[in-house]
Parts: C-alpha cells; structure tokens; sequence
C-alpha cells in the first residue's frame, strides 16, 4: 500500500531508541521527512546515519528534554523551518519509575507529570499553528494500562489514562482544522524499557528475567513479545493518508494480551 507519506514533515519525540525509533525509520522508508528527538545528543547523531540508509525522505535531529519548555519550541520551530511545515506529530516519552502508590514522592508525581503529560500537552501546542494550515495527524504513544492498570506502575496508570482523555478531547475540537488525533498503546513491546520492567519485576519475585518473560508470553494469545517495527506500522497508517475518518481512539498493539472490551 501507497501511504502517500512522501514529502510529509514529522516530529517524534524520543525516537533516539525503541518505539520512537522505530516509527522514526518506518516514516522514513515511506518518503517522509522526519526530525528526531532525544536528550542524548550523540546517540541521536548515531540514529541519524543509521537510518539516512534507509530514508527516503530527509532526517534530522533535535536534542531536546521535554519537560523543558524552551526545548519543545526550539525543536518545532526547527523542524517548521527546515521542512517547510509540519504535517504529523507523534508524542512519546520514556516510562516514568516503577513502584506502589506508597513508594512514590511528591517528586516522583511531579516528574511523571511534567514528562509524560505536560510533555504532550506542551508539544501539541506548539505544532498547533502548523498542524491548523493545512490539516495533519498527532499520535500521542500510552500504555496498555490505558485499559488495564499495571500492578506495580501506578505512575503510568494514572498518566497514560489522562492521555486518552486528552486525545479524545482534542479530537472533537481539532476537528475543523482537518486534525486527526488518536492514542497508541504498546503492550508487550521487545523494547529496554519492557526489558527493565521485567528485570524489576524478577528482582522483586526472586526469579529470573527468562522466568518473568516466560509467564508474561503465557497471557499473550500469540505467544510472543511484540517487535518494534510491528508497532511502528501501526502508528504509520495512523498518521498516513489511508487514514481519513478515525480520530478520537485508542488503539492497542498487545497481541491481544488484555481481555477487557
């Protein structure tokens, strides 16, 4: 299928690793032109000659911490200038701490909050008065805890819930400007991060990481971690022109590993 990606501009923040940079090198590969995003100014120099191999659209990169304001506009206002535009924007940001309701500070709330809402909230914002030209697409990356809360991450729990009400709330007054706006959840995505919340949760039972992934698959219909690249296709057709009439949802990509409807 003919996304009709080619000479779209888009943003994707934290896309120095796993889901980002997966969707980074999918937009890619399908004309787009994209800048990338992340704290880390050298591991984004190095994705950025990885993937200009396979790009067929242009690639640039942005060192940027979100949960700074300044940050956020400097790497829209690079993007517009050096495309020419902004037609898609996807939100992502790295899972805040593991722990229990108890465990967590008035920091840790705060932290969470400024990284994996305001973030987002932040980033729209600023895309806004480029997205409003000429209509575009936001993808705005949660959790399967969207659906189902996760023992052991009550920050993410509350945060990636607040995303689908942003999301859905956005979608009915962005509406006329031609924006598109929906939620993306990864379950059980072989990424570092999934790797970690897995070395946690071994730790915590006294087991070993194989065991932990061995029990998690048994829940998974399909037996298996998610790939990256799996995920990324997803988002791609979100943000793509074979999208026209979906806006509003959320979407999960866990191999069918939450039961709810």
């Amino acid at each position: 299928m003919d996304y009709q990606l080619q000479g779209k501009n888009a943003i994707v923040v934290a896309s120095s690793q796993g889901l980002g940079k997966a969707i980074a090198a999918e937009l890619l590969k399908e004309g787009a032109n994209v800048l990338i995003v992340s704290r880390d100014e050298d591991k984004l120099a190095t994705v950025q000659a990885e993937l200009s191999e396979i790009a067929k659209g242009r690639i640039m990169y942005s060192r940027a911490d979100v949960k700074n304001p300044a940050d956020i506009k400097a790497m829209v206002e690079k993007a517009a200038a050096e495309f020419g535009g902004i037609d898609i924007l996807v939100n992502n940001a790295g899972g805040p701490p593991a722990g229990s309701f108890e465990q967590m500070t008035d920091d840790d709330w705060q932290s969470s909050f400024e990284l994996n809402l305001l973030s987002y909230i932040r980033t729209i914002r600023e895309c806004l008065p480029h997205l409003k030209q000429h209509g575009g697409k936001i993808i705005n990356i949660a959790s399967s805890s969207i659906k189902e809360p996760i023992p052991g991450l009550i920050l993410s729990n509350t945060f990636r819930t607040a995303i689908v009400g942003l999301s859905k709330t956005l979608a009915d007054e962005l509406a006329e400007y031609g924006i598109l706006i929906n939620t993306v959840a990864p379950g059980r995505i072989a990424t570092d991060r999934v790797r970690h919340l897995d070395g946690v949760n071994a730790e915590k039972k006294g087991v070993s990481i194989e065991k932990v992934e061995e029990g998690m698959k048994e829940r998974i219909p399909l037996g298996r971690y998610g790939k990256p690249e799996e995920f990324a296709r997803v988002v791609t057709f979100l943000v793509s022109n074979a999208n026209t009439y979906m806006t509003g949802s959320a979407f999960l990509v866990d191999g069918g590993m939450v039961k709810s409807i």
